[in-house]
């Protein structure tokens, strides 16, 4: 992935091995470019919660972002409540973060956007 297309305009790769996870200098350059996104456990995924007014509006997110899932073939951890989502992303084939988790990341940001 280049640095000139943003996150949310590409798309995911199929990403397999211990070589395709991030090393933490790559995390750390592009954790700004999706802002209110966490590191968890040690680094090896992403997480935010989403907030909403109600279950309608909680739904129709998981709904669009299962849609963006499908379409890019990456798949996020989910806990659906009332009024909000955690989301958490990880690329289990890699071990760790890689280039998808940061693109799906920012898709799931540019749908409450």
């Amino acid at each position: 992935m280049t640095d000139l297309i943003p996150l949310a305009d590409a798309h995911c790769l199929p990403r397999r091995g211990a070589e395709h996870r991030l090393p933490e200098a790559r995390v750390r350059e592009l954790l700004p470019d999706i802002p209110g996104w966490t590191l968890a456990e040690e680094g090896r995924a992403l997480t935010r919660t989403f907030r909403f007014d109600d279950y309608y509006r909680t739904m129709a997110f998981v709904n669009a972002l299962a849609f963006v899932a499908h379409r890019e073939d990456h798949h996020p951890d989910l806990g659906v409540h009332y009024d909000r989502v955690v989301v958490r992303y990880s690329t289990h084939d890699v071990g760790g973060l890689s280039e998808n988790d940061f693109i799906c990341a920012a898709k799931a940001d540019r749908l409450v956007a």
